[in-house]
């Protein structure tokens, strides 16, 4: 049996931790969608409560040009974090929606686990835009989101015509609406 040393239990703690965020960014990464269609991001089917995009159909979300302010969320169904947060953009949408904010939450969800996705946004009347990204090639589209983004959700984006901040953690409310606010 191996003793580890009490000063030495945070490190191999520290490093386990990021063994594992290894292997779940690689999970991420590596999953192809091979079985789903992707189609463009004007196309919805009627039974599904979200777009399912490419990230060539994501990327209208991420520059549109108008006089809205736009939220955009990176999230899936089994990233506690993102799920903890998710009333907060909800909240956002409902309280600054008639101020012009458009709030998209765009779930990086398993493409197999997209009936897990349409239960979990009907269960908790998600009522925001929710975009499904089916992109495989997450090497390549990450750093077009931003490139300070190491992949790691939940991740945001604010932005308007005149500004852009890209933030990776979690939010309370009251920190993004603060943030929301430096757009306004």
């Amino acid at each position: 049996m191996l003793i580890v040393h009490r000063e030495y239990k945070s490190y191999y703690t520290f490093v386990l931790m990021k063994f594992y965020a290894f292997i779940g960014l690689l999970l991420l990464i590596s999953c192809k969608g091979g079985n789903q269609e992707i189609v463009s991001f004007t196309d919805l089917e009627e039974d599904m409560p979200f777009v399912t995009v490419d990230y060539e159909g994501l990327e209208s979300y991420l520059e549109a040009s108008d006089a809205a302010v736009h939220v955009v969320n990176f999230w899936a169904t089994w990233c506690k974090p993102c799920v903890k947060e998710l009333p907060h953009f909800e909240e956002l949408r409902t309280t600054y929606g008639t101020e012009g904010v458009k709030v998209i939450l765009v779930s990086l969800d398993f493409p197999e686990q997209t009936e897990r996705l349409t239960h979990f946004i009907e269960k908790r009347n998600i009522q925001s835009e929710v975009v499904f990204l089916d992109d495989g090639d997450a090497n390549s589209w990450i750093p077009k989101v931003d490139v300070s983004w190491s992949g790691a959700i939940p991740a945001t984006i604010i932005y308007s015509d005149e500004k852009r901040s890209f933030y990776e953690q979690s939010f309370t409310y009251e920190a993004l609406e603060k943030e929301l606010k430096l757009f306004l």
